[in-house]
């Protein structure tokens, strides 16, 4: 069956956008008319650029000991493309909002230790393969270890801000000084808020809010289906990517962030998740079936938080669970781990993901 359109009142969503070949700096091939990411509202004055729609086709599977279950897989187009048709090899990618929580933290991991878990060609053959994404850091004009978004695209925190107040909301700065529109698109005239936007000590204010944003603690800890869900985790194999214990620089600023034994659940490397979850859309060095391993702390107050319980990259699962289950490539051992266990096993693991 197909359930209703989703609309953007569930879940938060944008749509990145880019055609084949080579960007600047190695980065996403931008369309000539409407760049990397479509701008589905404007100011006065201004058209959007388009009109994202997603629908969901159900998707009907069962355990091995036969209890039921259904995935959503998502259908989307673009429509009314108001400053003429893009490319015809356009490709999208549509991406829900990842936490903030923790971002300083993740950036302070100390480069060596993520590159140490790298295994581009599977050398231990444990069927695993992360690969590390290295992308264009503009502040210091050079290549870097990409670490944030979902295809690991930014190497900071300052540019992954940035690029967002320039890309989801138009807002300029002195990273970001360009207008977020093509000259095809012939916006010049529209007014702005200075040159840049944003200025670099506001930047910097919302940069250092971003970079401490707190993980919240965890709960039910000590309950015992919890603990041993953690044991299902390790013995599944999810813990080969969503690493449990990371350790920051001991030089790492603020000096709020340095030293510190961490626990996101994520190794920072890319992953072939397997054609179902594929884009086709490359970025940088990330595949079109390649996914950042998404950090897993605070995942149970997603609900809490944002009002509802969707995940992954573009929301598809309406659980945690589906989560899991969509999980194919490099995952696919471990989701088969997951429906071999006995149904009380199953949730344990999955109360053990809600009490992080």
């Amino acid at each position: 069956g197909r359930p209703p359109e989703v609309g953007g009142d569930l879940v938060s969503m944008l749509f990145r956008i880019s055609i084949p070949g080579e960007g600047p700096h190695g980065g996403p091939n931008p369309d000539p008319v409407y760049g990397d990411q479509l701008s589905g509202n404007a100011i006065l004055s201004a058209q959007a650029e388009g009109r994202a729609i997603l629908d969901y086709f159900e998707i009907a599977g069962a355990y091995p000991d036969g209890a039921p279950y259904s995935l959503l897989m998502p259908e989307y187009r673009i429509d009314d493309w108001n400053y003429g048709e893009p490319a015809s090899s356009l490709m999208t990618s549509p991406r829900v909002a990842p936490p903030m929580i923790g971002m300083g933290l993740l950036e302070a991991i100390p480069e060596a230790d993520i590159l140490a878990r790298a295994d581009a060609e599977d050398g231990d053959g444990d069927g695993i393969s992360g690969r590390a994404n290295y992308v264009y850091d503009k502040r210091a004009d050079a290549e870097r270890l990409g670490r944030f978004g979902w295809k690991a695209n930014q190497p900071s925190v300052e540019q992954q801000v940035a690029g967002a107040f320039a890309g989801d909301i138009g807002i300029t700065s002195s990273l970001f000084p360009g207008n977020p529109f093509s000259e095809a698109e012939g916006l010049d005239s529209l007014p702005d808020g200075g040159r840049p936007e944003i200025e670099d000590p506001a930047l910097a204010d919302v940069v250092g809010y971003s970079r401490v944003l707190a993980v919240p603690a965890r709960r039910n800890w000590e309950d015992a289906g919890v603990q041993r869900g953690s044991l299902e985790f390790d013995q599944v194999g999810c813990s080969a990517c969503h690493v449990r214990e990371q350790r920051t620089s001991p030089a790492a600023l603020p000096a709020a962030l340095a030293d510190q034994r961490i626990h996101p659940y994520t190794d920072l490397l890319l992953h072939d998740m397997g054609d179902s979850l594929a884009d086709g859309r490359p970025d940088f060095l990330a595949g079109g079936k390649e996914w950042r391993t998404p950090p897993l702390w605070g995942i149970g107050l997603v609900e809490a938080v944002n009002g509802h319980t969707r995940f992954l990259h573009d929301g598809r699962a309406r659980s945690i669970e589906e989560a899991v289950l969509w999980h194919a490539g490099e995952g696919a051992a471990a989701r088969e781990r997951f429906q071999a266990l006995s149904s009380p096993d199953r949730q344990a693991l999955i109360s053990f993901l809600k009490s992080l």
